[in-house]
């Protein structure tokens, strides 16, 4: 279906957590949580993009705090995680493990699941592999890390719509590197040339910084342009997109089956840039129980306005909140 951009709502009110923590998940990898909202009401887990984004306050203020117990993560190698764009033992897989041992440290026996981007990804791969502890899923802007999204996105479809930025992207590529710009990358994120790898980094995140909303956001510019936030960006959305996310081909709409008795909302901007609506529709066409909602008017991150709107009231909706 295709929403109305009005009326809109927007964020909840700013809150600060109940309680935070950092979590110890093995493989020397220490996870920064927190939880907010009402301990004991409706249990929650937020999953943040990237991978490497992080989370940020904002992000508490998508589930009322009356109705929500949310858990929210920095993933392995990012935001106060530690270590910091560490790449050792740093997986989906990994992760899926990670959102398990966070939910015995909830308490919960089933929680909604919500993922935006990478976050949406990870989602699936959460859900498809526990389907059974999955109440609801909440999916923004859908990425199935397969190599035509891959190539979209650092081969040639973006670099028609933003060929300016793109040209700073490769600026510091070799000709005869460019053909493969994510693996050129790669090799400079993970090399021991250390000015070269922050340069790297920050043009790497400054490319999504500035392309994932529809119009220009100097707030994502700003936080993809900080040195310590580009470095976990930079490097493990290479690390993780080089070895194509450690899905099979297709894995994830092969794997469908197994959650779609599981309520769920599907959320995607019309111009969308780093996932094409394509991909989303697919989503739909192998979850038609779903409900789904393209967004007219958006991009690709959370917080536009249509977008907004439609996540909030999807997690108001799954609290059984009556819309007004």
């Amino acid at each position: 279906m295709t929403d109305s951009p009005s009326p809109l709502r927007t964020f909840y009110p700013p809150l600060e957590p109940y309680e935070t923590g950092m979590l110890d998940v093995g493989d020397g990898h220490q996870l920064y949580y927190e939880r907010c909202g009402t301990k004991g009401a409706k249990p929650a887990v937020f999953l943040h993009g990237g991978p490497g984004g992080g989370i940020g306050p904002d992000h508490r203020r998508l589930f009322d705090p009356a109705l929500y117990d949310v858990l929210l993560f920095d993933q392995r190698g990012c935001g106060r995680s530690t270590p910091h764009a560490d790449l050792n033992a740093n997986t989906t897989w990994h992760l899926v493990e990670d959102i398990e041992r966070l939910r015995a440290l909830h308490q919960a026996e089933q929680w909604l699941v919500f993922g935006g981007s990478w976050g949406s990804t990870l989602a699936l791969a959460y859900a498809e592999t526990h389907p059974d502890k999955v109440s609801e899923l909440v999916l923004r802007g859908i990425y199935t890390c397969t190599p035509p999204e891959l190539d979209w996105y650092y081969r040639f479809g973006v670099s028609e719509m933003h060929p300016e930025k793109w040209a700073r992207l490769v600026e510091i590529i070799p000709d005869d590197e460019r053909s493969n710009l994510l693996h050129a990358y790669h090799r400079r994120l993970t090399g021991d040339d250390r000015a070269l790898q922050l340069e790297a980094a920050r043009r790497w995140s400054l490319w999504e910084g500035e392309t994932i909303t529809l119009l220009p956001s100097p707030a994502n510019q700003e936080q993809h342009d900080d040195a310590e936030f580009a470095l976990a960006f930079a490097r493990l959305e290479t690390h993780y997109f080089v070895n194509q996310c450690w899905l099979q081909p297709g894995q994830l709409l092969r794997d469908v089956g197994k959650i779609r008795h599981i309520p769920g909302t599907i959320v995607h901007g019309r111009y969308d840039m780093p996932c094409p609506l394509k991909y989303a529709w697919g989503l739909h066409q192998a979850w038609p129980e779903a409900d789904f909602h393209i967004i007219e008017g958006a991009g690709h991150a959370y917080n536009e306005p249509g977008i907004l709107d439609r996540l909030i009231r999807t997690t108001d909706g799954y609290a059984g909140k009556v819309a007004v």
